[in-house]
């Protein structure tokens, strides 16, 4: 965690629930704060499993800091990871039903965000400031590349018969959604998961399951894929309810 205080609160619950944890911190919109965290790992081990829940929220961050920690950091852990996982390895990278509200890109800018060298990615014409309304749209934009590079990347680490996926939740109920709930877009975010099929926001323990399905043997036919997990959100927003007028 980039937050050092929250990692170790976070490894004592953990702790106390009968797992073995080690704590570090880590900042994903730095590349040698990424190859730290890989150095410390590998001195356990090969690095086998990689989940990434890191990131930051239309509400928490600027479009600067979206862009820099949830799309370039993103692709330079799975650029950085997937040189060194081990055979038969397996990651996740969670994006969010964002990346599917956004309206197409077209098959050359999706190529570009699938493709685009990381240290030039944030040069991307799409990607300027003056191209990007606010955080929302920022937001948008990187899981949509986070799915477009998961698909890059499976190509890769398939290489060395390792797999990534990533997962596009919903609303879940997490202490970043709650920042969203109590943000200027709360009502916004809570029309949705009244409106959406499911009538719920979900649960962490929901999308742990997910991913506990693609990092485990039963999901070895599955790679370069993203599941959305967002109980009807997004097919209310197209066909349903939550449908623009």
């Amino acid at each position: 965690d980039k937050n050092l205080k929250n990692a170790k609160t976070i490894s004592h619950i953990m702790a106390e629930a009968g797992y073995d944890v080690e704590y570090t911190e880590c900042d994903i919109s730095n590349r040698k704060s990424i190859k730290n965290l890989i150095k410390k790992a590998q001195e356990y081990g090969h690095i086998s499993n990689l989940i990434n829940a890191a990131g930051v929220s239309p509400s928490q961050a600027s479009i600067e800091t979206i862009l820099k920690v949830d799309l370039y950091g993103t692709a330079v852990l799975l650029e950085e990871i997937g040189e060194v996982i081990k055979e038969g390895g397996s990651g996740v990278t969670i994006s969010s039903q964002s990346g599917h509200r956004m309206k197409q890109l077209g098959a050359m800018i999706d190529e570009q965000l699938a493709t685009t060298p990381t240290e030039e990615i944030l040069d991307l014409e799409i990607l300027q400031p003056e191209n990007i309304k606010d955080t929302l749209h920022a937001y948008q934009l990187a899981k949509r590349c986070n799915v477009k590079r998961v698909m890059y990347e499976a190509c890769k680490w398939g290489e060395k018969g390792a797999r990534i996926n990533s997962i596009s939740p919903g609303i879940i109920v997490t202490p970043l959604a709650i920042d969203e709930f109590n943000g200027p877009r709360g009502d916004f975010y809570k029309n949705m998961f009244a409106n959406c099929p499911s009538g719920r926001p979900g649960t962490a323990d929901e999308i742990a399951n997910i991913a506990e399905l693609l990092m485990s043997e039963k999901g070895a036919f599955i790679t370069g894929s993203d599941i959305l997990a967002d109980g009807g959100a997004t097919a209310s927003y197209f066909y349903g309810k939550l449908r623009p007028e």
